[in-house]
């Protein structure tokens, strides 16, 4: 089981390193969406080796909360992205 673990980790170095590279926010925002799963699915798995189910719960809510909040803040990116290119964001129209 620590292999497992231990090649969970590993998988999770893959997006870490993505996100360092890329320069692009929606690329950043994936690698970041990719990380909080693999954290939380390794916290799920921790869980059920140890039989603790109140860090399971953790993990759950980690795996539900986070993603929304991810799919939350790329709204508000992608709003502030169209206001900027139709020019509304302007404070002065010259």
């Amino acid at each position: 089981m620590n292999l497992i673990l231990i090649a969970m980790f590993l998988a999770l170095l893959i997006p870490i390193y993505e996100a360092c590279r890329d320069e692009n926010i929606w690329q950043k925002m994936l690698a970041f969406s990719s990380i909080a799963t693999k954290a939380s699915v390794m916290i799920l798995v921790v869980s059920v080796l140890r039989d603790d189910w109140m860090i399971g719960i953790v993990g759950v809510i980690i795996l539900s909360v986070g993603n929304a909040g991810m799919m939350l803040l790329s709204h508000i990116l992608k709003r502030i992205n169209d206001v900027t290119k139709d020019g509304y964001g302007s404070v002065v129209n010259e």
